[in-house]
């Protein structure tokens, strides 16, 4: 019987490399066979659940120092590649067994000497074990390169979508991606905190793969996956992805600027004021604030940057007469809308070619992408642009040409080129008169959000950026006539309400 103390070693990994390894039971009970046939005295078993690729195994390393303090002077174990598969590792048992410290290495798939020729071979072994880890993790990384290429996600795919294991393409989730949808709108309303639409989201009931809510992490990182409009973001670079957009890339930019405004209620016990978080000083760039004062609402400035800022405060009703004057400024009546819906109508009927000419231009522009694709590409092979720089100016081209396709798909879907839009934007200024009359606040700023940007207060006076085609509208200044924003403020400062204006404004 071999006198001599030897201690067990059993080790699997749950990654790929060790799928077709034995199992933990399995290796213990060929080693124990082992040690009762030949008679070796056992001392300890270990048992780990790490991959050898990389050094700092913590049972290993517990091993290899109790048998340099001397308990042990021999190991166990199924085969070579379970003690390493890394240079490190398998250094250590090399110079264990120079100095003596190990004398013996018993493996049921492997015979080993401590001889020149033995310690040789187990290095050779050690080798093989390492390139073989090396070549599967250069295979993987080439497998995963090409999906890539391919425009197919590797690995699980977030919530929303499923791995087809018979395709190997992802697919949406039936049950998930309209929830997704759903979150993303309301995030994109500015609305909610990080941790507001946290719970929300867990309350339209949009659960993980395990079937529990969704954290806070998880969310945060959802509403800033790019793969939901369709763009793969993979190592700190974007890919053009082939799998179905959940939502549009125009929803994903609105909830990107809802995730860095600073003016969202930091707590649900915030008054719910309507106008918070809508402006900014004119003077000095902070925000509005709104406070209740002898039953008044007010406006001000909340003087986070500059101490000094000049702007007073404005009554909340006063500022709501000059939003509605704004609206007003908009306005486009009936009879005259109507003329124009119909002769919209009547061009676009006629010129139903419109539509496949703008068409073939945006399928042209993005063909040029694919060709500057190309020549990025080039670029960086010939060292003309660093890592850096490529990965920049690949995004750039990547997000243009998926605003693009969206562009062409919506075109393709209404075959009426900028006919649908115009129509659309006339209607909408017939609504105006309505809305602007109308006793609902909320509906007016809402509406006014869709209409401008940039709203501010200076001098107690509205002052906004129109957007798009609203600002023609504003510029024009016939299509209504309106009362000034500073008859206004001064007619409820001077202690007027806001019956009195309306009526001497008829």
């Amino acid at each position: 019987m071999d006198t001599r103390n030897f201690f067990i070693y059993t080790r699997k990994s749950t990654e790929s490399e060790d799928r077709q390894i034995r199992s933990i039971g399995d290796q213990l009970a060929e080693l124990r066979e082992l040690a009762r046939r030949e008679g070796l005295n056992i001392a300890d078993t270990f048992v780990e659940k790490q991959s050898a690729k990389t050094p700092g195994r913590p049972v290993f390393n517990e091993m290899v120092a109790r048998i340099e303090a001397g308990e042990a002077t021999g190991i166990l174990a199924w085969h070579p590649d379970r003690l390493a598969r890394n240079s490190v590792d398998g250094g250590r048992i090399v110079y264990l067994v120079d100095t003596g410290k190990i004398v013996a290495l018993k493996f049921p798939t492997f015979v080993f000497d401590p001889s020149p020729s033995g310690k040789f071979m187990l290095s050779i072994m050690f080798g093989q074990s390492k390139y073989y880890v090396d070549s599967l993790s250069e295979n993987i990384r080439r497998a995963h390169r090409q999906k890539l290429k391919n425009g197919i996600m590797p690995g699980a795919t977030p919530t929303g979508y499923l791995n087809d294991p018979k395709t190997r393409t992802v697919v949406i989730d039936p049950v998930r991606a309209s929830l997704v949808r759903r979150a993303f709108e309301l995030y994109a309303t500015g609305d909610y905190t990080l941790d507001q639409i946290t719970k929300a989201v867990n309350e339209l009931g949009l659960m993980s793969r395990e079937g529990g809510p969704l954290s806070r992490a998880q969310c945060h990182r959802m509403f800033g996956n790019p793969m939901y409009y369709g763009i793969i973001e993979y190592s700190g670079e974007l890919y053009d992805g082939k799998h179905p957009a959940i939502i549009t890339k125009e929803l994903f930019d609105k909830v990107q600027v809802a995730r860095q405004r600073k003016s969202k209620p930091k707590t649900p016990k915030l008054k719910p004021y309507l106008y918070r978080g809508f402006l900014r000083c004119g003077e000095c760039g902070c925000f509005i604030t709104t406070e209740t004062q002898k039953g008044n609402n007010y406006l001000r400035c909340t003087k986070r940057v500059k101490l000094d800022c000049s702007q007073r405060y404005l009554r909340e009703d006063a500022f709501a007469l000059q939003l509605e004057a704004y609206l007003q400024r908009l306005v486009l009546p009936a009879g005259m809308a109507d003329r124009m819906c119909g002769e919209l109508e009547k061009e676009r009927d006629q010129d139903t070619a419109a539509g496949s000419v703008a068409t073939e231009a945006v399928r042209l522009h993005i063909k040029d992408d694919d060709d500057r694709m190309d020549r990025l590409m080039q670029g960086y092979l010939d060292n003309a642009l660093s890592l850096e720089e490529y990965r920049k100016a690949k995004a750039g081209i990547i997000n243009e040409k998926k605003q693009k396709e969206e562009n062409l798909a919506e075109l393709e879907r209404h075959r009426s080129g900028w006919f649908e839009p115009a129509i659309h934007f006339t209607k909408a200024l017939k609504t105006v008169e309505t809305l602007a009359s109308s006793h609902n606040p909320a509906e007016k700023l809402e509406f006014a959000k869709t209409t401008g940007s940039n709203f501010r207060l200076l001098n107690r006076e509205l002052v906004c950026d129109p957007r798009g085609a609203w600002q023609l509208v504003v510029d024009q200044g016939s299509f209504a006539q309106h009362t000034s924003a500073p008859e206004i403020s001064g007619a409820l400062a001077a202690g007027e309400t806001r019956l009195d204006v309306l009526q001497r404004r008829r």
